[in-house]
């Protein structure tokens, strides 16, 4: 029951949407371009079995993409993609920080930070108003 517990916010509404459709599309992109978004990228920053890991990814984006935007299990589906967008940060921005700096991998990055703490607050307060979370909690009651 804690794992499904949520407010009322209705602002949490704007965070599942930005989260779900943002993760959604780069899956989808994933399987549709795997050259250049799916395993092509994966073997260019030296992940192993990248036709796997990136059919994987792109599939998990759009499973937990998906369960963000009804609010199904919000938290649950956080935690996959904290993961990716922790590898992501370590694997792609990493040598940008080597070789151009700290502030250039800072601005590399913005996204990969906007999501990780979307996510990270999804993970602390739920899948809000609004959230199949919220009415699986309500009707328990």
């Amino acid at each position: 029951m804690n794992f499904l517990n949520t407010d009322n916010a209705k602002t949490t509404i704007l965070i599942r949407f930005m989260i779900g459709v943002v993760f959604v599309s780069e899956g989808i992109q994933k399987l549709l371009f795997p050259a250049v978004r799916g395993a092509g990228r994966f073997e260019k920053i030296g992940l192993p079995h990248p036709d796997i890991l990136g059919s994987f990814v792109g599939t998990l984006e759009i499973i937990c993409g998906v369960m963000i935007l009804v609010g199904l299990f919000t938290r649950f589906a956080n935690i996959p993609l904290m993961i990716i967008m922790v590898v992501s940060l370590a694997t792609t921005k990493a040598d940008l920080f080597v070789n151009q700096g700290f502030w250039e991998m800072m601005h590399g990055s913005r996204t990969d930070w906007a999501m990780l703490l979307g996510i990270t607050f999804l993970l602390i307060k739920g899948g809000g108003y609004g959230s199949l979370d919220k009415m699986m909690m309500n009707s328990r009651k």
